[in-house]
């Protein structure tokens, strides 16, 4: 930093990578190297001085256990925001330093316009510094680029690529940058592994009234793959020519090589000259050093067309989610009925079923007992056996006791937490299938649960099922609804400090936008619409007791009201997620004889749905777990 031209009083290391990625791969994981902060959200700042990490109430206790005593944490909600603090803070005509590549426009112009007061000013590092102090950074990995079939798919390149081009038209640009990984996945239906847990490839694309770009590095492409692309008059360059092209993209001259195929005249949109179009670039996409490449007035700044359309669920991506959710079910199934067998053979647990305090076995040697590592192993090796499986969706929340109360904790085999029938386990876990991506979560106790356990479970549940339940006019966004989950908990002064549901991919990224159902302002930018993908997910969180969250699946679709007031069309929710609620945790007395039979019929499409997928003491045992209460 004091060797840089201009010499740097701070420096800014994001957790994105060029893509502004939620998940990103082990070599772009510079905001955890330099702070030793593991999760998946937070943003470092190093003064000459100081060192300060911003996180969200997901990570505040995750952040506190692992920053050392030479960082401190910025708690986002409650600490002043990170513009703030850097123009308030640092000093006048202070140089901020941050590789343009690693965020986003919105970011960055967010943070020119708080340095405007004092005279700061944010300073595009040509060298990423973290890079240049990192001796053991990961090298890349060349992993091959995949194509998706159409039969998963559903929808083809050629007719995704047409529709876009319409949208161009109709907004008056001549070119799209794609720089989100799952948008350009999407868009030409291929798929990788260059980020754990997300099936992408590390990619650009630009897409013109007629042509098309495929920024990556050319070794993952096979001549399958160049020969796909060529057919769909898709022109495959190198991912680090992409900020050459933007340039020649703004000067009008971005223009396919001969050899590639010109399928202007096929796809139905009228080209228009180019000369007065504007380019569109999504500002919480792309980075900072592709827009300085381009004249500001001759930029459409909105949110790219394609997340809205990636959100827009085809039949084809709904019935795949939908079966892929059923043997989901089925391997989360299995794992409670191995897991409630274990801890009563290994720690004399009570069990799954009954209330009480078991019976006391000595202690188990290191090669017996269950860890938070080892069972979530087994959880990954029940859907490794299920047909599609191709990987789990983000690293399982395997989490005990105390542990739990952690939103986002993260086990690690040298210093996870031993299972304890007396405690609450939560488990919250998905996997990649060829058909669809899954994300669950269930709290369960194999001991004997307090009546405070009891009641926080109930009222976690009771807002799970009223969201779940919900029936709204079109036009409804997430924000409106995100109250439904928790006025439950508010009734007994509880509440919780994370959003309440998000969309999730096909076969693509687990935490899918734009919509979101929050209290967070942004998830009013956009209403729900039938055919997206929304986890309902509530929970409570006892620092240092434990946690409890339940999560399903919903889609969204049309319902069947008795009115349509003003003529606006009603929407529900449909559940894809099947897996039962542990009887013994919920105080029934609280539930109203509408939440009871939602159970109860809830539960009997359970038995009913995954009996085909379990053998007959599986099949025993979920018929008990979903035995209907009585009223």
């Amino acid at each position: 930093m004091a060797s840089h031209n201009p010499p740097l009083d701070a420096l800014v290391v994001p957790s994105e990578d060029y893509h502004q990625s939620e998940y990103v791969s082990a070599r772009d994981k510079r905001r955890e190297f330099v702070s030793g902060f593991t999760g998946s959200a937070g943003l470092a700042l190093i003064t000459q001085k100081q060192a300060l990490l911003w996180t969200d109430g997901r990570y505040f206790l995750q952040a506190i256990q692992q920053l050392s005593d030479q960082w401190k944490l910025m708690r986002i909600g409650e600490d002043p925001s990170e513009d703030l603090w850097m123009a308030d803070n640092l000093p006048a005509d202070a140089a901020v330093g941050v590789d343009p590549w690693c965020v986003s426009v919105d970011t960055a112009q967010k943070w020119i316009h708080a340095f405007s007061k004092k005279q700061q000013k944010l300073v595009q590092t040509s060298t990423n510094l973290v890079d240049e102090v990192w001796k053991n950074r990961p090298p890349p990995e060349i992993n091959p680029v995949i194509i998706h079939p159409l039969e998963y798919a559903g929808r083809s390149v050629e007719d995704k690529l047409k529709t876009l081009r319409a949208k161009l038209s109709q907004e008056k640009a001549h070119g799209l940058i794609v720089v989100g990984l799952d948008e350009v996945a999407w868009l030409y239906n291929i798929r990788g592994s260059d980020v754990s847990y997300c099936p992408v490839v590390h990619a650009f694309a630009i897409v013109t009234l007629n042509s098309a770009f495929f920024y990556v590095e050319k070794r993952k492409v096979s001549d399958e793959v160049r020969l796909y692309m060529e057919k769909n008059g898709i022109e495959v360059r190198d991912y680090s020519a992409v900020i050459t092209d933007v340039s020649s993209l703004a000067s009008n001259q971005l223009n396919m090589s001969s050899s590639s195929i010109d399928i202007a005249g096929s796809n139905g949109t009228k080209v228009e000259s180019q000369s007065s179009g504007l380019i569109w670039a999504d500002p919480a996409q792309c980075c900072y050093a592709l827009y300085s490449k381009l004249n500001s007035d001759k930029v459409l700044l909105q949110q790219s067309p394609l997340a809205l359309a990636k959100a827009l669920k085809n039949s084809v991506e709904l019935d795949g989610l939908k079966n892929a959710h059923i043997r989901d079910g089925a391997a989360v199934v299995q794992y409670l009925v191995w897991l409630d067998k274990q801890l009563q053979e290994t720690y004399g647990a009570s069990g799954y079923f009954l209330e009480g305090d078991g019976v006391r076995k000595p202690k188990p040697s290191d090669s017996e007992k269950l860890t938070e590592v080892s069972v979530s192993d087994k959880l990954e090796a029940f859907r490794a056996s299920k047909k599609h499986f191709r990987g789990l969706s983000f690293p399982t929340i395997s989490s005990v006791g105390p542990n739990a109360a952690i939103i986002h904790y993260g086990p690690q085999a040298e210093t996870c937490a031993e299972l304890d029938p007396e405690s609450m386990y939560l488990f919250d876990s998905g996997a990649q299938y060829l058909d669809g991506t899954t994300d669950i979560t269930r709290t369960v106790h194999f001991g004997l649960p307090s009546a405070h356990e009891k009641a926080c479970y109930t009222a976690v549940l009771k807002g799970h099922i009223a969201l779940g339940n919900a029936r709204f006019p079109n036009g409804t966004n997430g924000q409106q609804l995100d109250i439904l989950a928790r006025v439950p908990l508010w009734k007994d002064g509880l509440d919780y400090l994370h959003g309440t549901g998000h969309g999730i991919g096909s076969f693509l990224n687990v935490h899918e936008g734009p919509h979101l159902i929050s209290f967070r302002p942004r998830a009013r930018n956009v209403p729900l619409q039938a055919s997206m993908t929304v986890t309902d997910e509530p929970g409570y969180y006892e620092d240092g007791a434990f946690g409890i969250r339940l999560e399903n699946v919903l889609i969204v679709k049309d319902a069947d009201t008795k009115f349509n007031f003003g003529d606006k069309g009603y929407l529900s929710f449909e559940h894809i997620t099947w897996a039962p609620y542990q009887r013994k945790l919920i105080n029934t007395s609280l539930l109203t004889s509408e939440e009871l039979d939602w159970l109860n019929s809830y539960h009997s499409k359970c038995r009913d749905i995954l009996a085909p997928y379990l053998d007959e003491s599986e099949k025993a045992w979920l018929n008990k777990a979903t035995e209907p209460i009585p009223a």
